[in-house]
């Protein structure tokens, strides 16, 4: 029988300050990916909005250019499409909303935010068991940096 003497919690934030800048972004990417996979879905729409507010242009042509790729028509690199579209993605509404928060991660890292407070952020609204799940993403990330990434 395994003992679990830390936090899951604890264990990423842990692991977060011991590894390298990219395993480190990595691990905030997980995160917010986890943090989607949460959001009820009724609730999809109302945070892509919020992810999509903020978007730079080249950010909304990528989400646009993806929308594409899910046949909902032809692109138009606006919000108002991505946000028209958005419904027509059924099952796929949840990636469309990791692309754009994941976007939106990366602007927050790059305008002075820290990855802490960022993945602090996310944290506190996932699960026990996706605490658990993410913990162990952040072990194999651990692995992965130590055993020979280069950052």
């Amino acid at each position: 029988m395994p003992l679990c003497f830390i936090d899951p919690a604890d264990a990423i934030r842990a692991i977060a300050d011991s590894v390298g800048r990219e395993a480190r972004r990595q691990l905030l990417g997980e995160a917010v990916r986890a943090w989607v996979d949460e959001i009820p879905d009724d609730e999809l729409e109302a945070h892509y909005a919020r992810a999509i507010a903020e978007l730079d242009d080249d950010d909304i042509s990528i989400l646009a250019a993806w929308h594409a790729s899910m046949d909902v028509g032809h692109p138009v690199p606006n919000r108002d499409f991505l946000m028209g579209a958005f419904p027509s993605l059924g099952q796929h509404r949840r990636e469309a909303l990791k692309l754009a928060a994941g976007f939106r991660g990366e602007e927050a890292v790059d305008a002075g935010v820290t990855e802490e407070r960022a993945l602090e952020t996310v944290l506190e609204w996932l699960s026990p068991p996706r605490l658990m799940e993410l913990a162990a993403e952040a072990l194999e990330l651990y692995v992965w940096d130590r055993v020979g990434s280069d950052n």
